[in-house]
């Protein structure tokens, strides 16, 4: 064989071999199971286990339910390998149940603020009832 048909034919070869080892590398990655999203996960069931800590079955109910609705629906998304969509269900708990934190957190405020108005009025009746007397 002359030298250039050589060099040709080890072109060719080099060349095939290069594509062989691309299509290797990317059937590799394509192959590469999506990657759960634990910590938004781990963050969802946090934010439910604090909301329900905090009484939120009791004052925001609603919200609660969603927050647990939604972490089960981004569990079952892992589930059916559904990486995406189980993220942002997580992350939609993880905003649920804070809103249920939050609405708690204002019922427990307004129930103090009441409690204290009503201790209020009973001071100064007393104070009216004695006359200010000591």
């Amino acid at each position: 064989m002359s030298e250039p048909i050589k060099r040709l034919f080890s072109t060719r070869i080099f060349g095939a071999i290069g594509l062989v080892i691309a299509m290797a590398v990317m059937s590799a990655c394509a192959s590469t199971p999506p990657v759960a999203p634990t910590a938004e996960l781990a963050n969802a069931r946090d934010a439910i286990t604090s909301a329900e800590q905090d009484g939120a079955r009791q004052h925001a109910g609603s919200q609660l339910d969603e927050a647990k609705q939604k972490l089960m629906r981004a569990e079952e998304s892992v589930s059916n390998e559904k990486m995406i969509q189980a993220k942002r269900f997580a992350q939609e708990a993880v905003m649920a149940a804070e809103l249920a934190s939050a609405r708690t957190e204002s019922a427990k405020a307004v129930a103090i603020n009441e409690e204290m108005e009503r201790s209020a009025e009973a001071l100064d009746e007393e104070m009216r009832r004695t006359g200010g007397q000591q």
